[in-house]
């Protein structure tokens, strides 16, 4: 079979232990990222199976509509990027593992190392020592500070364990079927909405972006943060209202930012506000990217493909496809 891998950025995927399973077939991996439909078409006009890396390029209609020789897409986790009914329209089989249950130790463990990195001024006291300079300023510890999840789920929930074991009290927001799940495992719900944002030393974001969570903190609700406070978002930039983080940081509440996600990815203009200002720690959605992490995405992509070339589709998003093809 004929296969493409978009958007290996720096060339890892041939690396990994599971890369055997598609041995035998034509694999064709790009390092560079577009989202030039032209370009796309003419570099996938004879590919049968594509493999995506999480959202990094967008799947729409005017691309699908060029690529006769598709049939299968194969990635994992949330698809928005991809228009799945023109895909079943076309009879191209969305394989898509969404891992439901199973925690996120990836992106968990990078949000406290933002956490630390943040609040003991790691990137900025490197930077002093580099340019020939000692200590500038005081740090802050984790230890008897309040730790904010919203929300708890997959990510949310082992964010929350770490807290705890830093020594955090932790509170938690969101839904109330997440409240209810962190009440279970014997963390606090936060007395209000207004008392989250105003109580909480430290808050991570761990929600989907969905229409309902899009724009879902305001600027009011950052305001409302203490100026030693710190805001992390590993998730999704559109869970913040547009522009007010970059407001709110300039402002000093809250103090400090911690972001691993932007509008647009790749970010690679270098005088971009956000990850300009001395408040924030910004690192290029490094959430997933980790060689345990690829290995499990990629062993459940690789996994779909195969059983797509055994004629038992697995994992499958859009299953009229496969009444259509009568399989």
């Amino acid at each position: 079979m004929n296969i493409a891998i978009l958007d290996d950025y720096f060339d890892s995927v041939r690396t990994l232990k599971c890369f055997s399973m598609v041995a035998g077939h034509k694999v064709t991996i790009f390092n560079d990222h577009t989202k030039d439909v032209d370009v796309l078409a003419e570099r996938l006009k004879d590919i049968e199976a594509l493999v995506l890396i999480r959202e990094r390029t967008p799947i729409r209609t005017a691309l699908l509509e060029r690529l006769p020789k598709l049939k299968l897409i194969s990635q994992r986790s949330v698809f928005p990027h991809i228009d799945v009914a023109t895909c079943t329209k076309q009879g191209v089989i969305v394989s898509s593992n969404m891992h439901a249950g199973t925690p996120s130790y990836s992106t968990a463990e990078l949000t406290w190392g933002l956490i630390i990195a943040s609040l003991r001024q790691i990137p900025q006291q490197m930077s002093s020592l580099k340019a020939g300079k000692w200590q500038t300023a005081l740090g802050l510890g984790l230890r008897g500070r309040t730790l904010g999840v919203y929300s708890y789920g997959r990510i949310g929930s082992v964010v929350a364990g770490y807290g705890k074991a830093f020594g955090m009290k932790v509170h938690v927001w969101g839904r109330e079927a997440s409240c209810e799940r962190a009440r279970a495992d014997g963390f606090s719900v936060a007395r209000s909405r207004e008392a989250f944002f105003e109580e909480c030393d430290v808050i991570s974001l761990h929600m989907r972006l969905v229409d309902a969570t899009r724009g879902i903190v305001k600027a009011a609700d950052l305001a409302r943060m203490k100026p030693l406070s710190l805001i992390v978002n590993t998730s999704r930039a559109g869970l913040i209202e547009p522009g007010a983080l970059l407001d709110a940081l300039r402002a000093g509440r809250p103090g400090m930012g911690a972001v691993d996600v932007y509008e647009e990815e790749p970010l690679l203009d270098t005088k971009t506000p956000l990850i300009n200002l001395p408040n924030v720690v910004c690192t290029p959605h490094l959430g997933y990217v980790g060689r345990d992490e690829f290995e499990v995405q990629f062993t459940d992509i690789f996994e779909q493909i195969v059983a797509y070339a055994a004629g038992k589709p697995i994992n499958v998003v859009n299953p009229d496809v496969l009444a259509k093809a009568g399989k």
